[in-house]
């Protein structure tokens, strides 16, 4: 790797963690309430672009170095499944058992759906 790439990677990387910042935020100003909406959607949402990236990387449409700054480093600062799993544990805490599981559970199902489109998506341009 060079380390111009290592720039482009944490650079992108703090780009995606900002932008889900905001987008969390926009969110839950307009959604309220008290199961977390804004995780679930940017999760969801990066994993359908990372299948995306994924597939259209496996098919040379996107270069290995691009696929490594969009995936893992816009892409991984914009998914937080850490604190998507903090989120669930604070539901269960609440007693809020179904919210818990539908955010557990429900988030992961909805990623790996969401990836597995988004790489069928790429792979379907080539």
């Amino acid at each position: 790797m060079t380390p111009l790439l290592f720039l482009g990677i944490a650079c992108a990387g703090g780009v995606g963690a900002a932008a889900r910042f905001y987008l969390d935020g926009l969110l839950r100003s307009r959604l309220g309430g008290a199961f977390p909406f804004g995780t679930t959607i940017i999760n969801v949402s990066g994993s359908l672009l990372l299948g995306l990236v994924t597939g259209l990387a496996l098919n040379h449409l996107l270069a290995p170095e691009w696929s490594l700054v969009i995936g893992v480093g816009l892409l991984g600062g914009y998914t937080t499944f850490s604190t998507a799993s903090f989120e669930t544990v604070r539901l269960a805490q609440q007693r809020r058992y179904l919210a818990a599981l539908a955010n557990g559970i429900g988030m992961l199902a909805a990623s790996v759906g969401g990836a597995a489109l988004g790489l069928w998506a790429g792979l379907a341009l080539g």
